[in-house]
């Protein structure tokens, strides 16, 4: 594996940077019994949403952060998606995203989001667990 100026194997760049249309597209054509399945599902799993300019470092910052904080201090209860919005800036009107990086929390309820490179654990997790 080749290591990159960021410190990232090149396949740990090549997964985090997947196409996430059809993420969007499989939740608007899922029918009512399984949005409600999901939703009991989902109260034990946090739903994060990762939105990138492709690999800026900020962004690869953030990535690598939340990686971490979510296997160190979620491990096995979340669900991440990671969305570069210079192949898909069309996404960001669903989130109404302004800056890069953000994160949005939008399970469990209600929606939070994260601006910025999440290297404050702290901050993010305080963030992550509140209600």
């Amino acid at each position: 594996m080749d290591v990159n100026n960021n410190g990232l194997t090149s396949q740990a760049v090549r997964y985090s940077f997947q196409p996430f249309v059809e993420a969007r597209a499989d939740q608007a054509n899922e029918g009512q019994e399984c949005r409600r399945a999901k939703s009991r599902e989902a109260r034990d799993v946090f739903e994060l949403w990762l939105y990138v300019a492709g690999q800026a470092p900020k962004s690869l910052a953030a990535l690598v952060n939340l990686n971490r904080i979510c296997e160190q201090h979620l491990k096995g209860k979340y669900r991440l998606m990671v969305v570069d919005l210079l192949k898909h800036p069309q996404l960001a009107q669903g989130d109404q995203i302004l800056a890069l990086p953000t994160l949005v929390r939008h399970l469990p309820k209600p929606l939070r989001k994260f601006i910025g490179d999440l290297s404050d654990t702290e901050r993010v997790l305080v963030g992550l667990t509140s209600e």
